[in-house]
């Protein structure tokens, strides 16, 4: 048992320079674990509340306020760890301290069990037997609500490269990729001035099929055949669009105007055109018939679930019910804690849904995501190419795979 002795709680500033709860956690013997909670610009109705009221100072006020709760519980019983958060909120979304707390005390709370251990975090949360690296899935282009006007309504256009054998050469493909691309945006525009969204991907003045246009003339003039050596992938986020009064979906950049029927019927298209291996919540998070339409049409694309499975075990339950999505993304913070998350992690995988570990836009340089990544046995970690708090993540695996303790990388399957 790793018995919690101290809890800390201060306000630190994350990638988007908003502010942000960070969680010191220490156990018996001296050992440590410290994490940042992230956030997202793009929020799902169903996941946990990130602050409270007040904000980062609020929630950093009632931990401490709090922490004599949290004392004593072992660290390394995500359960514990939970039931002790449960007793300063039992809301059911977090509402009172906010999920930026319960992220920060259930992970913090794992490192310092892990380093009492004296084992890395994903050796403490999943073991070593069978672990296996996931494939870097990379924001190259951004847009939707992590970019500026006249950047795609689509949130993300991505890249996987699922031809890689090792982690080294999968993060050294999608960094190839994502500086090619910025010289090919630099000859379509002789204006664009390199702009970067929220993680990363390059922000052009560009339609939606035009910038995945552009990402497959990276890929190609690298000597890449798409599906072959790299895969692109899209995040529509499509709840962004969607207008519930009007029944529709409204791109306010491209103007274009979609039935739920049409709104599938252009995700079927890009997915055919552009051989996509990955399509995050292309409808709303509601959509459970029209996502499991698009499951069934593409077996062989990783038709995936962010708000519409929320990191929420009874929310991934329904999903498999009705076949509605080949991947779900795992985002602990949209839990609330480690402990919610992993049974997540769980219901998914019995369900033989694949997991896609993924950062936030708002980020620290915190790397506990890989962690949790190889612990759950992830076929993707979503992350940026760019950016410190990006590169954190990447250069994580990397640290990771010097151990030897990890054996290639992810089965993919029919995805290949």
């Amino acid at each position: 048992m790793a018995a919690i002795t101290s809890v800390a709680a201060r306000v630190i500033y994350n990638s988007r320079a908003s502010e942000a709860v960070e969680a010191d956690i220490a156990v018996e013997g001296g050992f440590r674990g410290r994490a940042c909670a992230p956030s997202g610009a793009s929020v799902g109705a169903a996941e946990a509340v990130s602050l409270p009221g007040g904000g980062a100072a609020e929630a950093a006020r009632l931990l401490r306020e709090g922490a004599a709760g949290i004392v004593g519980a072992d660290a390394g019983d995500v359960e514990a760890v939970h039931s002790a958060l449960r007793g300063l909120d039992g809301t059911q979304g977090w509402s009172r301290v906010g999920g930026s707390v319960a992220y920060a005390v259930s992970v913090a709370a794992a490192e310092a069990a892990a380093n009492a251990q004296g084992v890395g975090l994903y050796e403490s949360l999943g073991g070593a037997d069978g672990a296996r690296f996931p494939y870097p899935l990379g924001n190259v282009l951004g847009g939707g609500a992590h970019a500026g006007a006249g950047t795609p309504d689509i949130q993300e256009v991505l890249v996987c490269p699922v031809g890689a054998q090792s982690v080294s050469e999968a993060i050294a493909t999608n960094a190839a990729v994502h500086a090619e691309l910025g010289k090919v945006l630099r000859e379509r525009d002789t204006g664009f001035t390199g702009g970067r969204g929220d993680e990363g991907g390059w922000a052009p003045r560009i339609g939606n099929e035009e910038a995945l246009e552009a990402a497959a003339r990276a890929c190609e003039r690298l000597g890449h055949t798409l599906g072959r050596e790299v895969a692109l992938g899209v995040d529509f986020a499509s709840s962004t669009q969607w207008d519930a009064s009007r029944g529709a979906y409204v791109y306010g950049r491209s103007g274009d105007v979609r039935t739920p029927g049409e709104q599938a019927d252009f995700a079927a298209s890009l997915i055919e055109k552009y051989r996509l291996v990955y399509a995050e919540d292309a409808v709303h998070e509601e959509a459970f018939g029209e996502m499991a339409g698009l499951a069934a049409r593409f077996p062989k694309t990783l038709v995936t679930g962010d708000d519409l499975t929320a990191t929420s075990a009874e929310r991934v339950r329904r999903a498999a019910q009705a076949r509605s999505c080949s991947g779900a993304i795992l985002k602990v913070n949209q839990a609330g804690t480690l402990r919610d998350a992993l049974a997540f992690a769980r219901e998914a995988s019995r369900a033989g849904i694949a997991l896609v570990t993924s950062h936030r836009s708002g980020e620290s340089v915190d790397s506990h995501i890989s962690h949790i990544a190889v612990a759950t046995r992830s076929a993707m970690l979503k992350t940026g190419v760019l950016g410190g708090e990006r590169v954190a993540k990447l250069n994580e695996l990397l640290r990771m795979s010097g151990q030897g303790l990890i054996q290639g990388m992810a089965d993919l399957g029919a995805l290949r």
